[in-house]
């Protein structure tokens, strides 16, 4: 992996749904003192809608689309140096666009979360539109992966100690 000097203080977490994204991103941020911000949940704030709602009204390229719309206005803050963790969306990535606005303006760390612990955490019902059906949701996964292994490190998550998650990022070279 070659290391660059970012010129924006964001860490972007990304990962699966159900990675512990926006759980790790929220004590991370508290312990670097940083602002903390969840895509998905800046989306329903500001729509006024559940993922849910908006993915049954306008379908993923409508929903994508607000995605893009509110990183690129986070990343305009961080831009301006505002240091900040953002927890991405599971698919946020897959969009060019995306992936150029995070690469360039901060770190992207990746939470690698077993499949199993995956299932386990979404159990039945979760409320998240591309996780209703079990065999698209595996292949989800793995069609996902390789966009994630573009980020700039790799955090293996083994367990739910959240604290230790964020201790393993707080021990990256970047720190």
């Amino acid at each position: 992996m070659t290391l660059k000097l970012k010129r924006t203080p964001g860490l972007y977490l990304v990962g699966f749904m159900a990675c512990g994204k926006s759980t790790v991103g929220r004590m991370l941020a508290g312990e670097l003192g940083w602002c903390f911000i969840d895509i998905d949940a800046e989306i329903e704030a500001t729509e006024g809608q559940t993922i849910e709602q908006i993915f049954q009204e306008r379908a993923e390229a409508g929903f994508r689309d607000l995605e893009t719309k509110m990183i690129r206005a986070r990343v305009s803050r961080i831009e301006c140096g505002l240091p900040c963790v953002v927890a991405l969306g599971g698919g946020a990535l897959l969009k060019p666009d995306n992936w150029e606005l995070v690469e360039n303006n901060g770190v992207t760390v990746w939470l690698d979360c077993p499949f199993q612990v995956i299932q386990a955490r979404l159990g039945t019902g979760s409320g998240r539109p591309l996780a209703s059906n079990g065999t698209n949701l595996a292949a989800l996964f793995e069609n996902r992966r390789p966009t994630y292994e573009r980020a700039d490190f790799r955090i293996v998550v083994e367990n739910s100690d959240v604290q230790e998650i964020v201790l393993k990022i707080l021990e990256l070279p970047i720190f």
